[in-house]
């Protein structure tokens, strides 16, 4: 059984726990101002707000519902559409319809939804803030102006509420109904126990952090799956720092990392990578874990930390062991990880003032899309030589490629325009990409050699080294 709070109602189904949110809301509760669009993510139509107590205060993030298992709502809050409604109009609605921002009206819920999440952050009231909340929501109309007048009225309210308090704010300036006020007493009292899942008929659940790119690849078996929640483990959540080392539980999400105080201190470009990476909506939900494991050839964040060499440590719930991210991948979706282990934590040693760090992302947009081409680097350097350098990349081959010859040629080597054009070369003939959709692979060769270009010229401005080769 799950038991969570829908809009301002306790509810408890026993459906399959891998049964996606979106068709619980849908056709059991028939709450159906929450939209059914492209079942993968994408337009944020079926966006929900999902409230949690995190270190003792309540945190609300928007979330697409046709990605999260029910499982997921344990013990949390989740809001619809439905749920944000006051006497009349709420003051997001009345903004919209103001300015006409509301045109067939399929994507409208699903904005109503981000901005009010972004009510209830900790992120400054200003327009670009606002703006950045609905990055996971489209308009097929493309009647964005309308759209942006009718945020541009809600962040100017919102820029009144200095310290208040956001529910209290959000609730007093008719953003949100009264109910919000009880919400966190109610969830300290919820009688939510972890769901424990084991193994029936020999068969093993399968364990789901955010589950955002499983559904997408199998939607038709998993609303059937029974599943082992990473996110219900503490000992799965958080970032530690510990000397200079830093861990991360599986669970962590791509937010947690944006939002951690560790990775800002120590990634100076952090907010830049992190906007290269999927929808506000998608962040929310996707763990770093389920990034990794997923093995895709161009997995954003395990490029990233192929880049830090990253080690992570692996259990079967009794026995655990530790493997170095650079030989996890042993071919396409073939990973050193039996069928009972999962990712437990993932750990890497965080860069001292010796070493810089920079990853660049390709693709055919220039947010929200998957990579042509990705790179990240870390280079540490003393008396203007390369005493230790990582260099990955993905969309070249068949597995997140760790460019070991490459990042092996540049140690003991001078920062110099020709040392780098050779490290290109070098990193060419250790990749094999193909031809896609993405690009063919004369060009996906090209752009690996431009965010090497780029890496460099980024970390190194007085450099002074054109992106394209003479």
């Amino acid at each position: 059984m799950v038991h969570f709070i829908l809009n301002d109602q306790e509810v408890t189904t026993s459906l399959p726990k891998g049964t996606p949110l979106l068709d619980f809301i849908r056709y059991h509760k028939r709450l159906t101002g929450t939209k059914i669009g492209c079942r993968e993510g994408d337009c944020g139509a079926c966006s929900v707000l999902v409230g949690e107590i995190k270190n003792g205060e309540l945190q609300y993030r928007s979330a697409t519902s046709c990605l999260m298992a029910i499982g997921n709502a344990r013990g949390k809050h989740i809001v619809t559409v439905e749920g944000t409604n006051v006497t009349g109009l709420n003051f997001i609605q009345q903004s919209f319809a103001d300015e006409g921002a509301s045109q067939c009206g399929f994507c409208t819920p699903g904005f109503m939804i981000s901005l009010a999440g972004f009510t209830l952050s900790a992120k400054e009231a200003t327009m670009p803030e606002a703006i950045d909340a609905v990055n996971g929501n489209i308009c097929r109309c493309t009647g964005y102006k309308s759209i942006e007048r009718a945020i541009a009225k809600i962040s100017k309210k919102l820029g009144g509420r200095k310290q208040e308090d956001a529910i209290e704010f959000a609730v007093t300036n008719n953003f949100l109904p009264a109910y919000f006020r009880e919400i966190k007493q109610r969830l300290v009292n919820l009688d939510a126990p972890v769901i424990k899942v084991t193994a029936e008929n020999g068969l093993l659940p399968k364990f789901l952090g955010g589950g955002t790119d499983l559904y997408v690849q199998q939607h038709d078996t998993m609303h059937q799956e029974d599943i082992d929640f990473l996110f219900d483990k503490s000992e799965l959540n958080g970032i530690t720092q510990v000397g200079n080392t830093c861990y991360l539980g599986a669970a962590t999400t791509v937010t947690d990392v944006a939002e951690s105080p560790i990775f800002n201190r120590y990634f100076p470009g952090l907010t830049k990578y992190i906007r290269l990476v999927s929808s506000t909506q998608i962040r929310n939900m996707a763990t770093i874990a389920g990034n990794l494991v997923n093995a895709s050839p161009i997995g954003d964040f395990t490029i990233f930390f192929l880049a830090l060499d990253a080690r992570l440590v692996l259990s079967d719930g009794v026995n655990k062991r530790a493997v170095a991210l650079q030989q996890f991948y042993k071919g396409y979706k073939k990973l050193d990880k039996t069928k009972e282990e999962y990712i437990e934590q993932i750990w890497f040693e965080l860069p001292t003032e010796a070493a810089k760090f920079n990853f660049e992302k390709v693709c055919k947009r220039t947010h929200l899309d998957i990579a042509s081409v990705n790179s990240a680097l870390t280079v540490h350097t003393h008396d203007g030589k390369i005493t230790k350098a990582h260099l990955s990349a993905g969309g070249v081959g068949p597995v997140p490629a760790y460019l070991a010859k490459a990042s092996a040629f540049l140690l003991d080597k001078p920062v110099e325009e020709a040392v780098i054009e050779e490290a290109v070369a070098i990193a060419g003939s250790e990749i094999s990409p193909i031809s896609d959709a993405r690009g063919t692979a004369a060009y996906k060769c090209f752009l690996l050699g431009q965010l090497i270009r780029a890496h460099f010229i980024t970390l190194f401005p007085e450099l002074k080294m054109n992106l394209l080769p003479a």
